[in-house]
């Protein structure tokens, strides 16, 4: 698999359509995006987007008020497991427009910026299965990964053998996110984009995220 960086450059040679030559300009300072995908499967091969949220942060703000939300019309079957989680019946997306006709204006709000994400590898990799025969090219942009941070500041110095949760249940108790409902595109972005938002002024402030011991303390008080 080609570095990262080489992979950019290559796509920022090969790009089909070059009105998207903006995604591979300098992104605005300290400004990153959150992004969240629902789809009808976990298969990037035979499932489809049916929905996408992206809302901007700016430093330590998160601009709610600066987001992209569309409901997409999918290709394949809307299974009845898939509904169950993310609530979109057949019917919700019937009139929404395909998601051919949706990726434009996400690229254009995400422009050059780095996408934060739960999981983020997966939504980028349906996203792409659209970019690529649109623009030619994936999706340039730096990946920022909320697990990846929450692991650094709780268990990147957990003993051998030591339980490690990284569910998004797990990270949003711990840092005291609002439960929003979850699987809503909206609502999964701005509770990620608060994690992000935590996660970074922990580390900016050396704060790591306590973990429960694993057995008992000898307390020579009986205490």
């Amino acid at each position: 698999m080609l570095p990262r960086a080489i992979k950019r450059l290559l796509h920022q040679a090969t790009i089909s359509d070059q009105s998207y030559r903006f995604m591979f300009k300098r992104a605005p300072a300290d400004e990153v995006v959150a992004i969240d995908c629902e789809t009808t499967g976990l298969k990037v091969r035979t499932d489809d987007i049916v929905a996408i949220a992206a809302i901007k942060i700016h430093g330590n703000r998160i601009l709610t008020s600066e987001c992209f939300e569309a409901v997409a019309h999918p290709d394949s079957d809307m299974r009845a497991e898939a509904i169950k989680i993310h609530r979109l019946r057949r019917s919700d997306v019937e009139q929404a427009p395909i998601v051919w006709r949706v990726i434009p204006g996400f690229l254009h709000f995400i422009g050059a910026r780095p996408l934060v994400g739960y999981y983020v590898d997966f939504d980028i990799a349906m996203l792409n299965k659209y970019i690529l025969p649109l623009v030619g090219i994936e999706l340039p942009n730096k990946r920022i990964e909320v697990s990846r941070l929450y692991y650094d500041r709780k268990y990147s110095d957990a003993p051998p053998g030591a339980a490690i949760d990284l569910s998004f249940s797990a990270i949003q108790r711990d840092l005291k996110i609002p439960a929003l409902t979850q699987h809503d595109a909206f609502n999964d972005a701005l509770m990620t984009a608060m994690m992000f938002v935590e996660l970074r002024d922990l580390k900016e402030r050396g704060v790591r995220i306590a973990r429960q011991r694993t057995s008992p303390v000898f307390n020579p008080t009986g205490a």
